[in-house]
């Protein structure tokens, strides 16, 4: 990206930043507060990812830092995979069949009896517009208009009945 299109970003993440701390005014429930607090803690992660880019390409320019450009180049490849999860996160491991949910100790999937081994991992099921309530547009406006994607999704665990 340009500076120019990096500046825009950054502009783009400050506007949400502000219309999310609005619009938490009107929450009436923890669940929607905690979504809002954690959106407006994604957005500021986005925020500071850019200025890294931009200190970075600002160093480029001025030739003082003989690893800029792989640190740039760096910087570049994880903001393109930038999330921000307002909920859950869910790791899985099918080597080992096991998973973590926001980070946590890893536990197995596996389960044994007499009648066999199953192996059932936590699902992700995503939040409706009705849960999100009014942040569920700024949600998609903040995806359309910056690239970055937004989760909104809780861990349930489904368990199969036995066959």
């Amino acid at each position: 990206m340009t500076t120019n299109q990096n500046l825009m970003l950054y502009a783009k993440f400050s506007g949400f930043r502000l219309v999310v701390r609005a619009n938490r005014f009107g929450c009436d429930t923890d669940l929607l507060r905690k979504l809002h607090e954690r959106l407006l803690e994604g957005l500021e992660a986005a925020a500071g990812r850019i200025r890294t880019i931009m200190a970075l390409e600002r160093s480029i320019l001025a030739g003082d830092d003989e690893y800029a450009a792989y640190r740039l180049e760096g910087e570049t490849e994880i903001f393109g995979r930038f999330t921000i999860n307002l909920l859950d996160e869910l790791d899985i491991d099918l080597d080992t069949h096991e998973n973590r949910v926001n980070g946590g100790d890893w536990s197995s999937a596996l389960t044994a009896d007499n009648t066999g081994v199953d192996i059932d991992y936590p699902e992700l099921s995503a939040l409706n517009d009705d849960e999100l309530g009014s942040l569920a547009p700024i949600i998609k406006d903040i995806t359309r208009e910056t690239g970055i994607a937004v989760s909104a999704s809780r861990v349930s665990y489904i368990r199969c009945p036995a066959s």
